[in-house]
C-alpha cells in the first residue's frame, strides 16, 4: 500500500531558512533536491519490519535562525562529562549545537572537531567530498529527509599521521518535541591516523511524538584506525532512526561499540564497507528491551579488499511485550580473496511474551575465504542459575548476573569511564534492578 507523503516543510522555506543560515549554495541545492526526492521515495524496506505501522508523523519544526555557540552547557548535560581546562566536546541542543571545546594541543597538530553546520562554512573543502557519500539521499525517503534536514552535528578531521590519544565526546540532547532533531556526524580519518569518538543520544521528557532521524559517514584511509563508540538512551516518546556507515581503505580499521538503550521503537544500521586490502571492521553492538517496544537492529560488512577481516558481536536482552530482529550480513564480494567474516547474534528472552528474531546472513561470491556465523535465541539458562545459587547466590543475583556477562563483551569497551558507568546504569534501570 503506498500512503501520501506528507513533507515536513516546504521546499521554498527550506531553501530561504539554508540561505538565512549563510550556507553555501551547493549545500542549499542539495537540502532541496533531497527534499523532492522524500517526496517521490519510499520507506526503507527492514527486514521483518513494517516502518509504516510506525507513528512517522512528527519530524519537528525547521529552525530559521543560524545558532550562537557558547561555551555555556545546559544543566541536564554537565553531569555527564568530567570538564577539564581543555575538554573536547560538542554538545547539541534539540536543533543546534549550544557548545564546542577543543584542547589547544589538538588544534595545534590540525584537528578539527566542531559541529557539522560551522564545518561547512569554515571548512568547505574538506566537507563537500565527503557529505551525503555513504549516506545517499537517493536510497529512501528517510535518507532524503535526513540530508535535507539535518542540524548541529558533528565535524571530526584527522590530519594524516596524527594520533588522539583522548576520546573526542559529543552529546545530542533533546527535550523539545517541536524542534526538529536530525544530527549529521561526518569523521575523516587520514592515512595512519588515529582517533576515538564518543556520542550519547539523551532525551527530557515531553508528551507528544517525534523522530530522530540521524546518520554518521566515516571515511578511514589507508592504516587510519578509528574507535567510534554510541550510545542511545532516548525516551518512549522518540522513534530512533540511524544509519551508521564507514568506508575503510588499506590497512584501515574501524571499531563499532554501540548501546542502544531507548525506551522507543528503534531502528540502526551500522555497515562497514571494507574497501581496501587488509582492512578490518569489529562491531559489538547491545540492545536492551522492554515495555512494547519495537526494535530492529541491522550490523553489516561488505568486503571488497583482499585479507580484510570483520567480526560482528550483537546482544539483545528482551522484557515483557518488546520485540527485536536482530540481523547480521556478511557480504564477501568477488576479488576479495583471503577475507575473512565472523558474527555472532544472541537474543536473551526475560518474559515468554518477549520476541526476538536473529538473522544471520552470510553472502559469498568468492571461493578463497573463511566466513561463520553463530546464532541463538533463549531464556536464561537454568542449569547456570542453579549453579551460582549452589555457590550461596539468590536467584534473583544469580539472573542478574548471567545477563551482566551477557552483555559484558560489549559494555566493558566502551572507551570512556563515565560513559561505561552510564551504560551500566542504563542496563540495571532498563531490567528494572
Amino acid at each position: 500500500m503506498t500512503t501520501q507523503t506528507v513533507l515536513p516543510v516546504e521546499p521554498d522555506a527550506l531553501q530561504s531558512t539554508s540561505v538565512n543560515n549563510g550556507e553555501p549554495a551547493w549545500l542549499t541545492e542539495s537540502r532541496v533536491n533531497a527534499l523532492r526526492l522524500a517526496a517521490e521515495l519510499d520507506l526503507p524496506k527492514l527486514e521483518k519490519t513494517k516502518l509504516e505501522r510506525w507513528d512517522l508523523s512528527n519530524f519537528g519544526t525547521l529552525r530559521t535562525e543560524r545558532p550562537s555557540v557558547t561555551q555555556q552547557l545546559p544543566e541536564s548535560v554537565a553531569s555527564l562529562v568530567d570538564l577539564k581546562e581543555d575538554s573536547n566536546l560538542i554538545v547539541q541542543h534539540n536543533s543546534a549545537a549550544v557548545y564546542a571545546s577543543l584542547s589547544a594541543e589538538l588544534a595545534a597538530k590540525g584537528v578539527i572537531f566542531t559541529d557539522l553546520e560551522t564545518a561547512v562554512r569554515e571548512h568547505e573543502d574538506l566537507v563537500k567530498p565527503y557529505l551525503h557519500t555513504l549516506v545517499k539521499p537517493e536510497e529512501n525517503r528517510l535518507t532524503a529527509l535526513h540530508a535535507a534536514l539535518w542540524n548541529g552535528g558533528v565535524f571530526l578531521y584527522v590530519p594524516k599521521n596524527v594520533e588522539v590519544d583522548i576520546p573526542l565526546q559529543s552529546i545530542f540532547l533533546i527535550d523539545d518535541a517541536a524542534s526538529s532533531f536530525a544530527p549529521h556526524v561526518l569523521i575523516i580519518a587520514e592515512a595512519n591516523s588515529r582517533v576515538t569518538y564518543v556520542d550519547n543520544y539523551i532525551s527530557g521528557q515531553y508528551d507528544s511524538k517525534v523522530v530522530h532521524n540521524g546518520a554518521a559517514e566515516v571515511f578511514i584511509k589507508a592504516g587510519a584506525k578509528v574507535q567510534f563508540a554510541s550510545v542511545h538512551h532516548l525516551n518512549e516518546q522518540t522513534t530512533d532512526l540511524i544509519n551508521r556507515r564507514s568506508i575503510v581503505d588499506n590497512d584501515g580499521s574501524i571499531e563499532w561499540i554501540v548501546g542502544e538503550m531507548n525506551a522507543g521503537d528503534s531502528a540502526s544500521e551500522t555497515l562497514s564497507v571494507l574497501q581496501g586490502n587488509g582492512s578490518l571492521s569489529d562491531a559489538k553492538v547491545i540492545a536492551v528491551g522492554s515495555g512494547s517496544q519495537k526494535l530492529n537492529y541491522t550490523t553489516k560488512a561488505v568486503h571488497f579488499g583482499k585479507s580484510s577481516d570483520s567480526q560482528m558481536i550483537t546482544r539483545a536482552v528482551m522484557r515483557e511485550q518488546s520485540t527485536a530482529i536482530i540481523n547480521g550480513i556478511t557480504k564477501i564480494e568477488k576479488g576479495a580473496t583471503k577475507a575473512n567474516g565472523e558474527q555472532t547474534e544472541k537474543v536473551l528472552m526475560l518474559s515468554p511474551k518477549a520476541r526476538g528474531d536473529a538473522n544471520p546472513i552470510l553472502l559469498i561470491d568468492e571461493d578463497d575465504v573463511t566466513a561463520g556465523h553463530a546464532a541463538s535465541v533463549g531464556q536464561v539458562n537454568q542449569e547456570q542459575i542453579y549453579y551460582l545459587m549452589s555457590r550461596g547466590i539468590s536467584r534473583e543475583q544469580a539472573e542478574r548476573l548471567i545477563i551482566y556477562g551477557f552483555l559484558a563483551p560489549v559494555v566493558s569497551d566502551i572507551p570512556l569511564e563515565q560513559l561505561q558507568q552510564q551504560l551500566q546504569g542504563l542496563v540495571e534501570r532498563k531490567l528494572g534492578q
